[in-house]
Protein backbone atom coordinates (compact mmCIF):
# COMPACT_ATOMS: atom_id res chain seq x y z
CA UNK A 1 0.00 0.00 0.00
CA UNK A 2 1.21 3.48 -0.59
CA UNK A 3 0.10 6.46 1.60
CA UNK A 4 0.58 10.31 0.30
CA UNK A 5 0.47 12.79 3.08
CA UNK A 6 -0.71 16.25 2.07
CA UNK A 7 2.58 17.53 3.17
CA UNK A 8 6.16 16.26 4.00
CA UNK A 9 8.35 18.06 6.24
CA UNK A 10 11.73 18.15 7.49
CA UNK A 11 9.77 18.49 10.91
CA UNK A 12 7.33 20.19 13.13
CA UNK A 13 8.91 23.35 12.92
CA UNK A 14 8.40 24.17 9.66
CA UNK A 15 4.38 23.80 9.56
CA UNK A 16 3.16 26.91 7.83
CA UNK A 17 0.42 27.81 9.93
CA UNK A 18 -1.07 30.54 8.37
CA UNK A 19 -1.57 28.45 4.98
CA UNK A 20 -3.52 25.76 7.21
CA UNK A 21 -6.19 28.61 8.69
CA UNK A 22 -6.67 29.51 4.81
CA UNK A 23 -7.51 26.08 3.98
CA UNK A 24 -9.94 26.17 7.26
CA UNK A 25 -8.01 23.86 8.98
CA UNK A 26 -9.73 24.73 12.81
CA UNK A 27 -7.84 21.73 14.13
CA UNK A 28 -4.64 20.16 14.69
CA UNK A 29 -3.54 16.68 16.51
CA UNK A 30 0.17 16.16 16.46
CA UNK A 31 1.62 12.81 17.31
CA UNK A 32 3.70 12.76 20.74
CA UNK A 33 6.95 10.49 20.69
CA UNK A 34 9.17 11.51 18.04
CA UNK A 35 7.34 14.03 16.62
CA UNK A 36 6.45 17.29 19.60
CA UNK A 37 8.96 15.48 21.99
CA UNK A 38 11.66 12.94 21.99
CA UNK A 39 10.84 9.96 22.34
CA UNK A 40 10.37 8.17 25.77
CA UNK A 41 11.95 11.50 27.25
CA UNK A 42 8.46 12.40 29.08
CA UNK A 43 9.70 16.32 28.33
CA UNK A 44 9.37 18.74 25.53
CA UNK A 45 12.55 20.79 24.38
CA UNK A 46 12.16 24.30 25.51
CA UNK A 47 11.92 24.96 21.65
CA UNK A 48 8.96 23.01 21.51
CA UNK A 49 7.26 24.91 24.18
CA UNK A 50 8.32 28.04 22.43
CA UNK A 51 6.92 26.98 18.88
CA UNK A 52 3.62 25.74 20.48
CA UNK A 53 2.76 29.76 21.14
CA UNK A 54 3.05 30.31 17.59
CA UNK A 55 -0.36 28.58 17.18
CA UNK A 56 -2.14 27.64 20.07
CA UNK A 57 -4.12 30.40 20.55
CA UNK A 58 -4.98 29.79 16.80
CA UNK A 59 -6.70 26.00 16.75
CA UNK A 60 -7.61 23.47 18.99
CA UNK A 61 -4.77 21.42 19.74
CA UNK A 62 -4.20 18.41 20.89
CA UNK A 63 -1.44 15.71 21.02
CA UNK A 64 -2.75 11.81 20.37
CA UNK A 65 -0.68 9.44 21.29
CA UNK A 66 -0.70 5.34 21.09
CA UNK A 67 1.66 5.16 24.07
CA UNK A 68 -0.24 2.70 26.53
CA UNK A 69 2.01 4.12 29.51
CA UNK A 70 -1.33 5.93 31.87
CA UNK A 71 1.28 7.28 33.86
CA UNK A 72 3.97 8.27 31.05
CA UNK A 73 0.54 9.90 29.26
CA UNK A 74 -0.57 11.83 33.10
CA UNK A 75 2.46 13.44 33.29
CA UNK A 76 2.91 14.61 29.48
CA UNK A 77 -0.98 16.03 30.36
CA UNK A 78 0.87 17.98 33.22
CA UNK A 79 3.46 20.16 31.30
CA UNK A 80 2.04 19.96 27.85
CA UNK A 81 0.37 23.10 26.29
CA UNK A 82 -2.71 21.14 25.30
CA UNK A 83 -4.53 18.28 25.87
CA UNK A 84 -2.77 14.46 25.35
CA UNK A 85 -4.62 11.88 24.62
CA UNK A 86 -2.98 7.86 24.93
CA UNK A 87 -4.27 4.60 23.60
CA UNK A 88 -4.60 5.72 20.40
CA UNK A 89 -4.27 3.12 18.70
CA UNK A 90 -3.34 4.47 15.35
CA UNK A 91 -3.71 3.61 12.55
CA UNK A 92 -7.30 3.24 13.64
CA UNK A 93 -9.10 6.75 13.44
CA UNK A 94 -11.56 5.80 16.49
CA UNK A 95 -9.78 8.00 18.81
CA UNK A 96 -9.21 10.29 16.74
CA UNK A 97 -12.83 10.86 15.74
CA UNK A 98 -13.95 10.85 19.06
CA UNK A 99 -11.65 13.51 20.10
CA UNK A 100 -13.02 15.72 17.00
CA UNK A 101 -16.49 14.72 18.10
CA UNK A 102 -15.91 16.35 21.18
CA UNK A 103 -14.46 19.31 20.62
CA UNK A 104 -17.08 19.72 17.73
CA UNK A 105 -14.59 19.99 14.68
CA UNK A 106 -15.20 17.95 10.97
CA UNK A 107 -12.51 15.54 10.02
CA UNK A 108 -11.97 18.38 6.82
CA UNK A 109 -10.94 21.05 9.49
CA UNK A 110 -8.52 19.04 10.74
CA UNK A 111 -5.18 17.86 10.14
CA UNK A 112 -3.20 14.74 11.59
CA UNK A 113 0.82 15.60 11.99
CA UNK A 114 3.11 12.66 12.92
CA UNK A 115 6.54 10.76 12.03
CA UNK A 116 5.20 7.58 11.34
CA UNK A 117 3.35 6.94 7.34
CA UNK A 118 1.81 3.57 8.64
CA UNK A 119 0.22 4.89 12.04
CA UNK A 120 -0.06 8.24 11.75
CA UNK A 121 -0.57 9.04 7.93
CA UNK A 122 -2.78 6.24 7.95
CA UNK A 123 -5.23 7.29 10.97
CA UNK A 124 -5.86 10.71 9.53
CA UNK A 125 -6.25 10.16 5.90
CA UNK A 126 -8.62 6.68 7.30
CA UNK A 127 -10.34 9.69 9.16
CA UNK A 128 -10.54 11.79 6.57
CA UNK A 129 -7.83 14.49 7.45
CA UNK A 130 -5.36 17.05 5.79
CA UNK A 131 -2.14 14.71 6.92
CA UNK A 132 1.68 15.81 7.58
CA UNK A 133 4.69 13.72 7.72
CA UNK A 134 6.72 15.16 9.66
CA UNK A 135 10.69 13.90 10.49
CA UNK A 136 11.56 13.18 14.02
CA UNK A 137 12.50 15.58 16.07
CA UNK A 138 15.62 13.92 17.48
CA UNK A 139 18.32 14.47 15.19
CA UNK A 140 20.40 11.90 17.64
CA UNK A 141 18.12 8.70 16.84
CA UNK A 142 19.40 4.89 16.97
CA UNK A 143 20.79 3.17 13.76
CA UNK A 144 17.94 0.76 14.18
CA UNK A 145 15.23 3.42 14.82
CA UNK A 146 16.59 4.98 11.48
CA UNK A 147 16.76 2.03 9.15
CA UNK A 148 12.92 1.40 10.40
CA UNK A 149 12.24 4.72 10.09
CA UNK A 150 13.67 4.74 6.18
CA UNK A 151 11.72 1.18 5.41
CA UNK A 152 8.38 2.91 6.68
CA UNK A 153 8.43 5.84 4.72
CA UNK A 154 9.05 3.60 1.61
CA UNK A 155 5.23 3.03 1.65
CA UNK A 156 4.98 6.84 0.71
CA UNK A 157 3.97 8.19 -2.83
CA UNK A 158 5.88 11.01 -3.70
Amino acid sequence: MFLKPDYNLKNVYDIDFEALKQQGIKCLMFDLDSTVMVSKSAKFLPETLEWFKNFINDFEVAIISNNKNDTYIENANKIAPCKVVGRANKPSPKVMGEYLKSVNIDPKEAVMVGDRPLTDILAGKLLGCKTILVGSINSQENLPTKFVRALERSTIRH
